[in-house]
């Protein structure tokens, strides 16, 4: 079955769909060539691509930071392309993202960065004073649990963590925002291979328990096949694979990464 089919025949009641989606930094080089895609009400999604082919562009579309050229972007019933202002930041709220490099506060403890995930809830001078309401410290400190850190390390700067520690604690502070929908942008390239292991299984597991749809964009295509429930497979900024991991063959493989020698 091709992409096109694979994808038309999802339910068109997802949390996400993408419509005709354009993205060129430069006049008639489009990096991103009218993708079409519909994302599900829960479950990890793999974007799979080589360097260069739109997998971090259209990450970046789907939460306006880059504005895309043209098309639609409907995130539970409304066109994020076509907000502005306080409009785009409420949608936003509901968008979690997962950065490859963390975006943490350095200066900041573990638990205030989990709270950061806040920040589009509370009142300014709340985040200013660090006084958040009982139950977002409470949920925050759950969360640490959710994802391996104990209370020992509440209180620990974001700056003495290691790096899967400190992607643990991002992970937290998307879900902080009790998000629709969770964007990670090659969350594992910075780890090595044993803690990309595990924080690929705590994406997955979380996007089970709290019922979410997770988009991942990862270089990794073992990683994307043992975790990932769909693998989305990009090729010069358009959909070449679009379904289960078990149907991704050596064939696909290179029509997404072109070649055959790497196999």
């Amino acid at each position: 079955m091709s992409a096109a089919a694979i994808g038309s025949s999802r339910d068109s009641s997802g949390v996400l769909a993408l419509r005709g989606l354009v993205k060129a930094y430069r006049p008639g080089q489009p990096v991103l060539r009218g993708i079409d895609l519909e994302i599900a009400g829960s479950g990890l999604t793999a974007v799979i691509g080589p360097s260069g082919t739109g997998k971090s562009t259209l990450i970046r579309c789907i939460n306006q930071l880059v504005q895309p050229t043209s098309g639609q972007i409907l995130f539970e019933g409304r066109d994020l392309a076509q907000l502005k202002g306080r409009e785009l930041r409420l949608a936003r709220r509901r968008i979690g993202m997962v950065f490859q490099e963390y975006n943490l506060v350095e200066r900041l403890t573990v638990i205030e960065n989990v709270l950061c995930g806040r920040l589009g809830y509370v009142a300014p001078w709340r985040a200013l004073w660090r006084r958040y309401p009982p139950g977002d410290i409470d949920r925050a400190f759950e969360l640490l649990q959710a994802v391996g850190l104990d209370e020992s390390y509440a209180n620990r700067r974001a700056d003495q963590l290691s790096g899967g520690q400190r992607q643990r604690v991002g992970i937290a502070r998307a879900l902080m925002q009790q998000p629709g929908l969770v964007l990670a942008d090659e969350p594992t390239s910075s780890l090595d291979p044993k803690t990309s292991v595990e924080v690929m299984a705590l994406m997955a597991e979380l996007a089970r328990a709290h019922a979410i749809p997770i988009v991942v964009n990862i270089h990794n295509v073992d990683l994307a096949r043992r975790y990932a429930q769909r693998i989305i497979g990009l090729s010069g900024g358009a959909v070449v694979y679009d379904g289960a991991p078990e149907g991704l063959s050596d064939e696909h493989l290179k029509s997404i990464y072109g070649g055959e020698d790497w196999l």
